[in-house]
């Protein structure tokens, strides 16, 4: 009888059976780095076709862009005729002195010691000695009155120091505590210090500051509102390219790229030719206010925005375009879908 035959160990099927990798599709996964390039090129993309498309209709583009300047433009003049104010303002303040009237009886040792004195007291810069007989000649020279002056007995203009306040003490509260001390001097009649009209620059300066920054904020809300309303029109000029843009599948926020570049775009315009246009403005107008200041006697410079203030100011517009094409989108985008 003849043996049956021996079986072999049967093997497992995932043995004998190919792999399900092998030989069949292969799924591949996408990294993080070539999601980033991609996300990148498209910024890249949208970028520099906003801007050929600003550029292919450039009437359109240079009105927008000169309505945005204008707008810009307006509170930055303010805002630097405030600045020069404060700087003249500065200069007249710090030029006006404090009139110490001296008592007639004081000998003039004594009033040189007090000179000396007041030079070494803290916010003094410096201190000038006018004596009678120099007040009475210039006053003689000035009032016209010469003939009657010699006629008097005695001479009645009193020794006066002229006290020059340092820049740290150039506010009203150092003012009235340099003018305190100076009047607990024994040979000191008087001093005459007028703060009143300091007290009325400084109100006046917040007034105008408060004037310039609401003026900046509704100017700011026009050219947000300006921006908004372009690129809604740019939005339905697209429709039809957006619906086919989502039906394969195009997100939102790749749809919405172009249009938040062309926003910045156009903030970014507007601020180059209102920056431009403010330092033409200031240097047309140096001429004549340099001429004005040498009849006063005076080195007064009209100062425009330096370079860090007009990159702000450009870059802020920048902003501000790219604000405005994130309202529209917000508002407009979303209602467009495929049906």
């Amino acid at each position: 009888m003849a043996k049956p035959n021996n079986p072999q160990p049967a093997k497992s099927r995932a043995q004998t059976r190919p792999s399900a990798g092998k030989g069949g599709a292969s799924q591949s996964k996408t990294g993080r780095r070539d999601v980033f390039k991609a996300w990148l090129f498209h910024h890249q993309i949208s970028a520099v076709e906003s801007l050929i498309r600003l550029l292919t209709s450039p009437v359109q583009s240079i009105m927008t862009w000169f309505v945005i300047a204008i707008a810009l433009v307006l509170p930055s003049a303010l805002y630097v005729g405030l600045e020069n104010a404060k700087q003249f303002g500065g200069s007249v303040e710090n030029t006006g002195q404090m009139s110490v009237f001296i008592n007639e009886r004081a000998r003039s040792v004594d009033v040189e010691a007090l000179r000396k004195r007041l030079l070494t007291k803290p916010g003094v810069s410096a201190v000038t000695l006018v004596s009678s007989e120099q007040a009475l000649e210039e006053f003689q020279l000035r009032s016209g009155f010469g003939d009657i002056l010699e006629s008097l007995d005695s001479n009645p203009l009193p020794d006066v120091l002229l006290v020059q306040p340092s820049l740290s003490a150039a506010n009203s509260s150092d003012l009235n505590t340099l003018k305190g001390l100076i009047e607990g001097e024994t040979i000191v009649a008087s001093v005459n210090v007028d703060l009143r009209w300091l007290e009325r620059l400084k109100r006046i300066m917040e007034f105008a500051q408060r004037m310039v920054l609401a003026l900046a904020l509704l100017l700011v809300l026009g050219v947000v509102l300006v921006i908004g309303n372009t690129i809604r029109l740019a939005i339905e000029s697209r429709r039809d390219e957006i619906v086919v843009v989502k039906l394969v599948g195009g997100t939102n926020a790749f749809v919405r790229r172009p249009f938040l570049y062309t926003g910045i775009w156009y903030g970014l315009g507007g601020g180059v030719i209102a920056a431009l246009a403010l330092t033409l403005g200031i240097a047309w107008l140096q001429g004549p206010i340099s001429a004005l200041s040498e009849l006063y006697q005076g080195n007064f410079e009209l100062r425009g925005l330096d370079w860090n203030a007009s990159m702000i100011m450009i870059l802020g517009a920048a902003f501000i375009g790219l604000l405005g094409a994130w309202l529209a989108l917000g508002r407009h985008l979303g209602q467009i879908e495929p049906k």
